[in-house]
């Protein structure tokens, strides 16, 4: 019998706005889909916990037995400055500025994307397309959705008419909008009045002459719009109808929006089951923002190199004060924060190391299965990390206590404390078991991951002469590198 047979999960689903029970279309099978990162800068730290958010969830369905197809994705085109169906393509814009190749502009910030999610042990999806690699499938879609009457073009561009879609469907029921109260964009742009409706959003652009990335289409050489790759991407690998699709608050409306729209446009059915969204990450009490400063990105947080914090702080660190937080709540990240989240981390990694040095004894006098019961049902409650974490706490009160001789345990509820604790630090949470070192071991933690990430990107690139060299003089100094499927991890000889 597989755990998810007797541990049933109830998710907050965003379309019905309450938790639901979790039944997934075929048992015992579970399609996953989150939108990923527009990959035209280094990935910030709201990102990292949205993603955060996901990987915690995948790594429990995991556990339960669940086979899961996760397909998270990598917007490589057609995503346009403000979110907007005019202007300029955020990684055009990029390239433009930096005077490099678009495709240039992809690979570097899809291999920084990498090396920072593998820094935070991020298990890998199972699947991650990218909008350019699925042209033709969006092709396909829009002539369906023209076909179906819910599509028009005009002067080689082709849009959503949302008004005609409304007529028998109901466009905003996601974010919960009425399209009559929508704000009408009366903005002049480029290609705003070949609309009929200010509602109505792209599926095809006409490329301008300047515009570097271009496809062939029916209708003109031009690029898909922002919010028709996700729907073409998630129905090709996971089905018409799929069990969980989650990305970031700020994507509700219009991304997700619109790709329910579109779906129903195509296939005559809602694609998802339940919509999961994480929440925005504050930064101070703040909305982070790079016009006003009030940002800092994960290689500052980690290297200690920035203006907010005041030191460096471990990715597992980071990793836990994330988790701290129900995945559905405004997070705000605050030095004071991350110092209490620290020495909470190194309290359980202190109790977690102490169990195979405990003495054993005839008989427990504590319920080590019911609190096993308590994680799996916190994990239960809407992946609901907070309260895992204080039972885990509880868990280490027990460690100290047997250690201190005020409790006692069997072998065998030894072997199940092990096993739990086990399962929902590293396997759950994705917690590194790191030792906590007064002797500088912080700086030492931030410094050998920014070199981690040099030898990373210089693997990237081919640069295996300077991979090398950043490995072979860590070991002279005698710090050895691993690198294993989940990442690169570190010792000190």
């Amino acid at each position: 019998m597989q755990l998810f047979e007797h541990n049933p999960i109830k998710i907050y689903n965003s379309l019905s706005g309450k938790k639901e029970t979790f039944t997934p279309i075929e048992t015992g099978y579970v399609g996953m889909y989150v939108c990923g990162p527009t990959v035209y800068s280094n990935v910030h730290l709201g990102n990292v916990r949205t993603f955060m958010s996901f990987d915690m969830v995948f790594r429990y369905l995991k556990h339960l037995g669940y086979k899961v197809r996760y397909v998270r994705n990598i917007t490589d085109a057609g995503h346009l400055e403000n979110d907007a169906d005019a202007g300029e393509d955020k990684i055009t814009k990029k390239a433009r500025l930096e005077q490099i190749e678009p495709m240039e502009v992809v690979q570097r910030y899809t291999v920084d994307f990498h090396n920072i999610l593998n820094t935070f042990n991020f298990l890998p999806p199972s699947i991650e397309p990218t909008a350019t690699g699925h042209i033709i499938e969006q092709i396909e879609l829009i002539s369906t959705i023209i076909e179906n009457g819910f599509g028009y073009e005009v002067n080689g561009s082709v849009y959503f008419d949302v008004h005609k879609f409304n007529e028998t469907h109901e466009y905003g029921k996601l974010s919960k909008r009425k399209l009559e109260d929508l704000i009408h964009n009366t903005r002049e742009l480029d290609g705003q009045s070949d609309k009929r409706n200010p509602q109505d959003f792209a599926l095809w652009k006409r490329a301008e002459p300047q515009h570097i990335m271009r496809w062939p289409s029916p209708w003109s050489d031009g690029f898909p719009g922002w919010h028709l790759e996700c729907t073409a991407m998630s129905t090709k690998y996971l089905g018409e109808q799929f069990d969980i699709h989650g990305g970031g608050m700020d994507l509700k409306f219009p991304h997700h929006e619109c790709e329910i729209a579109q779906n129903e446009a195509a296939k005559g059915k809602s694609p998802v089951n339940y919509w999961m969204h994480a929440n925005m990450l504050e930064l101070n009490g703040q909305r982070m923002s790079k016009s006003t400063g009030n940002t800092v990105n994960p290689d500052e947080l980690l290297s200690g190199n920035n203006d907010f914090f005041s030191k460096a702080y471990a990715p597992s660190v980071i990793r836990f004060f994330i988790a701290q937080s129900s995945y559905r709540s405004v997070l705000d990240l605050t030095n004071d924060g991350l110092l209490a989240s620290e020495k909470g981390f190194y309290r359980l990694m202190d109790a977690v190391n102490l169990l195979e040095k405990l003495e054993v004894s005839k008989a427990s006098t504590i319920n080590i299965n019911a609190w096993r019961q308590s994680c799996y049902d916190a994990m239960n409650d809407d992946f609901n990390s907070p309260i895992l974490i204080a039972n885990l706490f509880e868990a280490a009160k027990y460690i100290n206590q047997i250690k201190e001789g005020k409790e006692t345990i069997s072998a065998e509820d030894l072997a199940t404390l092990t096993n739990t604790m086990n399962i929902f630090v590293f396997d759950v949470l994705g917690l590194e078991n790191v030792v906590k070192n007064d002797s500088g071991t912080d700086k030492l933690t931030g410094a050998v991951n920014v070199l981690i990430k040099l030898r990373q990107e210089a693997r990237a690139n081919k640069d295996f002469a300077l991979s090398d060299k950043i490995r072979d003089e860590l070991a002279e100094a005698g710090i050895l590198l691993k690198d294993g499927k989940d990442g690169t991890t570190y010792s000190v000889n």
